[in-house]
């Protein structure tokens, strides 16, 4: 299996002296740079299977481009790559703001090294966990899943997902009907090792929704089951 290769993004030098060695010493490839628009640069320069970059570790406030806007950009252009943000903003306003955008996870400065890498590893497994299987592709209703692919059409026309609203949609039309809880939607696509709340599973079935449903305020295959969790069809 090649080594992961991490882009750290952060405008103070002290950041990226201090995580270069630490996630080097634990195995990981690590790229660098200290403003949005480098940062921009080497995501779309690196994408060889030999130097492409699996995993985005991205200050907010940068020069030049912030943080906010390279995640809304390399969404918009498809770009699935986990992104873990790091940010002194911590209030749930800005936690929200940033999954919105496209954010996979969002760890608050300061913030512990142990953390960070645990966040690293469970971004990272989870990206790992989306190889192609047995089918190449789920199908219900007018929604189909190209497993290989890692896109979604609704009547051929195809829609961008994160990758946890990919993960989401793919566990769910694994097992049409099941209800899961919070818990173990957190557990099955965030992983163990996740620390945060479990709010951030309604966010994403939210943001889901409005992507997959004709009308989000009245959903035809992520249905709630009130006092439990969600279920799909």
């Amino acid at each position: 299996m090649s080594q992961a290769r991490i882009l750290v993004v952060d405008d103070d030098e002290a950041i990226l002296e201090a995580l270069t060695p630490t996630l080097t010493q634990e195995g990981y490839g690590v790229v660098t740079a200290n403003n949005g628009l480098q940062a921009l640069e080497l995501m779309r320069a690196l994408k060889t299977e030999e130097s492409a970059i699996d995993l985005l570790v991205l200050d907010l406030m940068l020069p030049g481009i912030s943080g906010l806007d390279i995640c809304r950009m390399l969404r918009q252009e498809g770009n699935t790559i986990p992104i873990l943000i790091l940010s002194a903003r911590g209030s749930e306003t800005d936690i929200v703001v940033g999954l919105e955008v496209g954010a996979d996870d969002y760890l608050t400065k300061p913030f512990g090294i142990r953390e960070l890498i645990a966040r690293c590893r469970a971004l990272l497994r989870r990206r790992s966990h989306l190889q192609p299987e047995e089918q190449p592709t789920l199908q219900h209703g007018e929604i189909t899943l190209y497993l290989q692919e890692y896109r979604v059409t609704i009547e051929g026309r195809e829609i961008n997902l994160s990758p946890k609203e990919f993960s989401l949609l793919e566990l769910f039309m694994n097992n049409p009907r099941r209800v899961y809880s919070r818990e173990q939607l957190l557990e099955q696509i965030w992983g163990m090792s996740y620390l945060g709340d479990s709010k951030t599973v309604d966010v994403h079935i939210r943001w889901l929704r409005e992507k997959i449903e004709l009308d989000p305020s009245s959903p035809r295959y992520i249905m709630t089951v009130r006092g439990f969790g969600y279920r799909f069809g």
